[in-house]
């Protein structure tokens, strides 16, 4: 009987051991942001290859790895010593929203999985006005080639409604917590669309911006800085070379409201020839605002259809328009949520489709 127990003993022992070294952070190599492995998209300042800095929603890491274990390490601005970002990440397909805790975090996305190849994703949810994420690196195993990216890319022009706020109710609900507590972009329309014509994205969007008026008292508007990496608030210029979408869509008006027809279109009209200035091949696609109420739409369908008009008769054929079926505005302060987040994709994929013929 002693005998009997000492072989039990002996192999709980082994057991409980084998399970801390495979959990142990000891245990797995650290690869840095700088391996040729890791696979950046979006606006992202490289001006320290070992911490690329981003402030945009929707920019996203993706890589691959083996074995059952994977932590990232994330820096995070702390924007005014209290804003932490939320992640969205994604291991072999499946999303988990995470947010971060402190000025360095290292987080465990994989834990127990199988010893084979897996895919990850990193995706920023918040956007420009929480701060900047900082990409360390991760620890795994090994590190191996991830996929080749997919040819076909899109880039989204928008406010709020693009950046993804207000759309995800699923831990804390509106009116509770932070401002950022319901912020997806990884759930948003765009990248919700480019998944579903794979795609590559980027969103260029800000909360409350407009074409030539914002709101909430804010001192920007879209087009003096579209061509910033942090189209916040920073300074540092983006380029244009690093990503050229085949397609591009622009949501704007929502936050400009009803305009002197003439001012508006007249502002739009430039904005397009700053557009096709850095995309001389992109097909351009005006959309409606999808939480516009009946008024704002009526008027936007008005504007729009005269600016494309303009245009293609001016010789510029790769600009169209599309006007969403409905309104869309039930999450936070009359945002779409996540559940109209995938309509108002499957409305624009639709129409992606039909225009490029994916």
């Amino acid at each position: 009987m002693q005998k009997t127990l000492t072989i039990l003993f002996f192999c709980i022992t082994c057991c409980i051991t084998v399970t801390a070294q495979n959990n142990s952070p000891s245990q797995l190599k650290f690869f840095a942001a700088n391996h040729p492995y890791i696979q950046y998209t979006g606006r992202i300042s490289f001006s320290n290859p070992l911490l690329p800095r981003f402030w945009q929603p929707g920019v996203y890491i993706q890589t691959k790895f083996t074995g059952g274990d994977c932590n990232i390490i994330v820096k995070d601005q702390e924007l005014w010593q209290k804003n932490h970002n939320y992640l969205e990440v994604v291991i072999d397909g499946k999303p988990v929203r995470l947010q971060t805790k402190s000025k360095q975090d290292t987080i465990a996305v994989a834990k127990g999985l199988s010893q084979g190849e897996h895919t990850l994703l990193i995706c920023k949810n918040t956007e420009a006005n929480i701060g900047y994420l900082e990409f360390v690196g991760l620890q795994c195993k090994q590190l191996i080639k991830p996929t080749a990216r997919p040819l076909r890319k899109i880039e989204f022009i928008g406010n709020s409604i693009t950046c993804g706020t207000g759309s995800d109710q699923s831990e804390i609900p509106c009116g509770k917590g932070m401002w950022q507590d319901q912020h997806n972009a990884y759930l948003s329309y765009g990248p919700t669309t480019a998944r579903a014509l794979n795609a590559q994205w980027v969103l260029s969007a800000v909360s409350g911006i407009g074409l030539m008026h914002s709101c909430c008292n804010m001192n920007i508007i879209m087009p003096p800085v579209f061509d910033k990496i942090d189209m916040r608030s920073d300074s540092l210029q983006w380029d244009f070379k690093k990503y050229q979408p085949d397609v591009l869509t622009v949501c704007l008006g929502q936050n400009d409201g009803i305009q002197d027809s003439i001012i508006f279109c007249k502002n739009y009209v430039q904005f397009i020839a700053q557009l096709r200035s850095h995309y001389p091949a992109t097909e351009i696609i005006l959309l409606t605002s999808p939480m516009g109420d009946e008024q704002l739409t009526a008027v936007l369908k008005n504007y729009l259809s005269a600016i494309k008009k303009m245009i293609n008769a001016n010789g510029d054929k790769k600009v169209q328009t599309y006007f969403f079926s409905k309104r869309y505005h039930n999450g936070c302060d009359s945002h779409p949520d996540l559940a109209e987040h995938q309509l108002i994709a499957a409305e624009l994929t639709a129409c992606i489709k039909k225009i490029m013929k994916w």
